[in-house]
């Protein structure tokens, strides 16, 4: 097939993505140099510039894919049969799901060693690739006559009604860390959700606003003026799309870092450039590509002191803790089915 013919399969790719492409299209785009991957939006946490960096170094093309994480997982159970995507990047807990549903299969990418034992399995089904902090993205022009929220009690107050966002809990990783962060910060652990639960009950009366996928831009142009969210995307927002308006808190109660997974799809149509992409993510530049997009590289090594003169001082991060993944991963569905009995 043409190169030209390839270019114009790979701006399909979206559709290719969620498997809705004839067979005969899917089996060309599966001999280019193609490598489909789940949960990677160019809009969230640096994929746009990996994606760059790997067209230009790999020579693969990775089409945008805009699903969350528990959206991913869901689509590689129904598609076990004839998987679509060849990779899968997902919320630090949804590792371990997706190795318990088989719809992963094991591999050790360059520099596997070197990943803490904490944030990989060790048969190499899952391997953290960066981390991020969560915590408030704010836009400080739409917030008003409203002070700024300086922890998770003070989002109760009555006014930042219609104010807060947060991502769905039952489905985006990132919405259920919230969850999990605000419960143990205000007391709660990782197997008594109670606070957790009671405090997102007494949330929505602030009517809070709940989309299942990344609000960037929504917060960007005020309309929602505090996000629940990582620091990388208040960062990314301020110092590299130039929106002077947005700010990042840590909240005073305590919140936890949380990394974010890799995993090789099992039976993926492009096995050989699943595994040239996962190797680059963990290679000196894909790491630095991380940093240089506001997120914690697995190996800190990676992080510029340019980058890293963006961060909120280190004294503000001592409130933020590691997530224990396998407890999170073991409470996320008596976690989604508490929050649709009380919350939703």
């Amino acid at each position: 097939m043409e190169r030209r013919e390839l270019l114009k399969l790979a701006a399909l790719a979206p559709a290719a993505a969620t498997g809705l492409l004839p067979l005969a299209v899917r089996s060309a785009l599966a001999q280019s140099a193609v490598a489909i991957g789940y949960n990677c939006s160019p809009g969230w946490g640096g994929w746009g510039g990996q994606f760059e960096k790997m067209r230009e170094r790999l020579g693969i093309t990775i089409p945008p894919d805009n699903k969350n994480s528990g959206q991913a997982l869901a689509a590689l159970i129904a598609e076990k049969g004839n998987p679509v995507a060849d990779f899968v990047y997902l919320g630090g807990q949804v590792g371990p799901q997706a190795q318990a549903t088989g719809v992963l299969e094991p591999y050790k990418p360059t520099r596997f060693d070197e990943i803490p034992a904490d944030l990989k399995d060790p048969d190499g089904y899952w391997f953290a690739v960066h981390s991020g902090t969560l915590g408030f993205m704010i836009n400080t022009a739409a917030l008003g006559k409203a002070p700024m929220p300086t922890g998770w009690k003070d989002l109760l107050k009555p006014e930042y009604n219609g104010m807060i966002g947060y991502l769905d809990p039952t489905s985006a990783a990132v919405g259920q860390l919230t969850v999990i962060a605000a419960n143990l910060a205000l007391g709660g652990s990782y197997s008594d959700l109670t606070p957790g639960i009671e405090y997102f009950k007494a949330l929505k009366k602030n009517d809070p606003i709940v989309p299942k996928s990344t609000a960037y831009a929504r917060v960007i142009a005020g309309e929602i003026p505090i996000l629940v969210d990582f620091d990388f995307n208040a960062y990314r927002a301020r110092y590299q799309d130039g929106a002077e308006q947005i700010a990042f808190v840590i909240p005073q109660e305590g919140t936890r870092n949380f990394p974010y997974v890799m995993a090789l799809v099992k039976n993926g149509p492009n096995p050989e450039n699943g595994r040239k992409v996962l190797d680059f993510l963990l290679s000196d530049e894909g790491q630095s590509q991380w940093a240089n997009g506001y997120l914690r590289p697995v190996f800190p090594g990676a992080m510029t002191a340019e980058a890293k003169s963006k961060f909120l001082p280190d004294a503000e991060y001592e409130r933020a803790e590691p997530t224990n993944l396998m407890a999170m991963a073991g409470a996320a569905d008596e976690l989604i089915k508490k929050y649709q009995e009380n919350v939703e």
